[in-house]
């Protein structure tokens, strides 16, 4: 199958809100009750993808890193679970676990959730300032599984580093690459 690119969310636009449940505790999540006043980090993930499992050590690591800044992340799978068993709400709690996922992980069963940001691929990455305004959408950084480049999260570190420091985000941003959602079928 090959790789799918980020629709790439208008600039500015507000964040869709939502309430999911978050598979590592089972408690439903709002945004309006996480979201930072700095920052927030919307990544859309799942199990089973390459490209995800490429970046899952970087997105831990990211998460420790910036949350003390008070930065918010929120993960969200939105894949049929039917059609790919190992992204299920099970699955997904025993990867979080394992992992040490320090950001709730909540499950978009309709999808709607996926459908309101424009998702298209996992990862796709997503950060908006305290306003709940998108600054950035996008790609982790330019590694992916077979090009041999190390995953630091510099694109999304950089973009962090600008709201952190009051500076505007560059507008010049890459789409994310990576397999795409797995939609149900109507």
């Amino acid at each position: 199958m090959p790789a799918v690119e980020s629709n790439m969310f208008p600039l500015g636009e507000k964040a869709p809100s939502f309430e999911l449940v978050n598979v590592i505790n089972g408690q439903t999540v709002r945004l309006e009750d996480v979201k930072s006043d700095i920052a927030t980090v919307i990544m859309f993930i799942c199990n089973h993808c390459p490209f995800v499992k490429h970046v899952q050590e970087e997105l831990v690591r990211l998460a420790n890193d910036y949350q003390p800044k008070g930065v918010s992340f929120i993960a969200i799978n939105s894949n049929d679970v039917e059609k790919y068993p190992d992204d299920s709400p099970e699955k997904m709690k025993e990867v979080a676990e394992q992992l040490g996922y320090p950001f709730p992980y909540l499950f978009d069963e309709t999808q709607e959730v996926a459908k309101a940001y424009q998702a298209a691929c996992t990862p796709d990455f997503y950060i908006f300032n305290g306003e709940l305004q998108c600054v950035y959408r996008g790609q982790l950084d330019d590694s992916r599984p077979s090009n041999g480049i190390p995953v630091t999260g510099s694109s999304i570190r950089a973009a962090l580093n600008a709201l952190l420091s009051g500076e505007p985000v560059p507008k010049e941003q890459k789409p994310s690459i990576g397999c795409s959602i797995k939609w149900k079928e109507k």
